[in-house]
């Protein structure tokens, strides 16, 4: 992946209005344009330029269908980043890491939530 393609998806997943368009497509494979605008109090050239930066971004793909655009999530690009900088011996530890943080987690509020002994 070159540089400037990197920048692009970067740049499209610091929008919080554009990662919720991509939960939205993701949830819903081949939902319209239209669809996706249900879900904003924007107009809807707003939320066109938002699919525009994830379009070039690689992010989301569309096809016309007849008057109807479909939407469709790519996870490709960040596939791609996240591959970038981890190794599969780094992914591992990661997995465990995060598995000990939810172990400690439910352990501690787990204690927290039992009833205290009385004096």
């Amino acid at each position: 992946m070159k540089p400037e393609s990197m920048d692009k998806v970067f740049h499209a997943l610091a929008s919080a209005s554009r990662r919720e368009i991509l939960d939205i497509v993701k949830a819903n494979a081949g939902c319209s344009v239209v669809d996706v605008c249900r879900h904003f109090d924007v107009s809807r050239i707003a939320v066109l330029k938002h699919l525009n930066v994830l379009e070039e971004a690689g992010l989301i793909l569309s096809e016309k269908e007849g008057r109807v655009r479909r939407l469709y999530f790519n996870a490709a690009p960040i596939q791609m980043i996240y591959e970038r900088w981890t190794t599969k011996y780094s992914a591992d530890w990661a997995s465990r890491l995060t598995e000990f943080k939810r172990t400690v987690e439910a352990a501690a509020s787990s204690a927290s939530a039992a009833p205290k002994p009385r004096k």
